[in-house]
């Protein structure tokens, strides 16, 4: 058993349970150690902004917070450590064991997604090759829900559950004001994955409930298929619900979206400033196509951090999440990731348990939706969705609504 420090760092796009994967890794930390020799882990700092605060120095001391902190920080939505953007380069690799020597940090956790579990690898792989003994285990991240060799990531059922509550409560309004508004366009985050814009289906209790269609970046964007199904849907009930994905692309791979910023992973922001959104582009083509009024919803960083929304099962997973890494790391494993693994079949309770992944096949690697998922149309989910998401969101409130049949005279 190694015994020196650790250090704790989040990285990439917040959701509203990152800071329990936090706790989960503190609290675990303080009680690692043997029964003779000491304890394995003496102190636990935490990187400021992500790796970046391992490259400027500026490390805090979490063992010292006290326990009301970090039992309000368990139930606290965004990044307490602050997150980070910063692509490592392999000019970084030496400065970053330089600081973890200065501190004796021997265990070496992060919280992100698939770029960052690219950081860990890879200051994994140089510590070894300078003969420093550093064990390193990350724990998933990401609402996108997108990371590969895991049943889901923690962060995922809350920001699926807003979503899911948004479409059921923005629908409902919908459905009520369509004599002013015959269509919406609610868009959720997620580059190339449709985990997000798919939970809205769970708001679905009837065919004339919404969501009607559904856009999701596994699909290419169709527009003679997809106006032809929101005339459909106007023509059934009155109005129409679309929810799209922001990376939904053309066929021949040009995002819907007007956007063309790019972040230092090469990845399009979809939010930056000055771009024009997918569901800005997609209410665009329905009110030229058809002269309807509508309305656009683009949330942003809302489905990342609503800890009113969030799920007590993420929370409790997230947490789980970082403990497991701390156990696993005393063993000696190292260069893994932390997943999670269903253990229920659909219509029985829900069950879960965690088992790992290596970093080089999580690294800048990407999970798509399966095709089982996806409707045949491309446009909406399948009930093989639906039980795989069900669990995870819980129930939804049940609304009413009047009999709306014409009285007479």
């Amino acid at each position: 058993m190694l015994r020196g420090n650790a250090i704790i760092g989040q990285s990439g796009g917040p959701t509203s349970v990152i800071n329990a994967s936090m706790v989960g890794l503190i609290d675990q930390a303080k009680k690692a150690g043997g029964k003779s020799g000491g304890k394995a882990i003496s102190r636990v700092f935490g990187m400021r902004f992500g790796i970046e605060g391992v490259l400027n120095n500026h490390l805090l001391d979490l063992k010292a917070q006290t326990a009301t902190t970090l039992k309000a920080l368990r139930n606290t939505p965004s990044s307490a450590l602050g997150s980070s953007r910063h692509k490592l380069t392999d000019n970084d690799l030496a400065p970053i064991l330089k600081r973890l020597k200065q501190y004796d940090v021997r265990y070496f956790f992060m919280i992100g997604g698939n770029d960052t579990m690219d950081t860990i690898h890879r200051v994994l792989l140089y510590a070894q090759k300078q003969n420093y003994d550093l064990v390193g285990v990350g724990v998933s991240k990401t609402v996108d829900n997108d990371l590969f060799g895991t049943d889901h990531t923690p962060g995922y059922p809350s920001a699926a559950r807003y979503v899911a509550l948004s479409i059921q409560q923005g629908g409902t309004l919908a459905r009520d004001m369509q004599q002013v508004d015959q269509f919406t366009v609610f868009q959720t985050v997620g580059r190339s994955a449709g985990w997000l814009p798919a939970a809205a289906a769970l708001a679905k209790q009837s065919p004339a409930d919404p969501p009607h269609i559904i856009l999701m970046p596994e699909r290419p964007f169709d527009q003679d298929a997809f106006l032809a199904a929101v005339k459909r849907a106007k023509d059934r009930y009155g109005y129409c619900s679309i929810v799209c994905g922001e990376g939904i692309t053309h066929a021949d791979g040009t995002p819907v979206s007007a956007s063309q910023t790019r972040d230092k992973f090469n990845n399009v922001e979809f939010g930056a400033m000055g771009g024009t959104s997918a569901a800005m582009m997609i209410h665009r083509i329905i009110a030229d196509t058809f002269n309807w009024r509508g309305e656009f919803q683009v949330t942003e960083s809302l489905q990342m951090c609503a800890a009113d929304r969030a799920v007590k099962l993420d929370i409790d997973e997230a947490y789980n999440c970082g403990t497991q890494a701390v156990k696993l790391a005393q063993k000696g494993t190292s260069n893994v990731m932390v997943t999670i693994t269903r253990q229920s079949k659909p219509g029985q309770r829900y069950r879960a348990g965690y088992g790992t992944i290596a970093l080089e096949k999580v690294a800048n690697a990407e999970r798509p939706m399966p095709d089982k998922f996806i409707t045949k149309d491309g446009m909406f989910v399948t009930k093989a969705f639906l039980n795989y998401a069900k669990p995870l969101v819980g129930p939804l409130p049940k609304y009413g609504q009047l009999n709306l049949k014409r009285a007479k005279p």
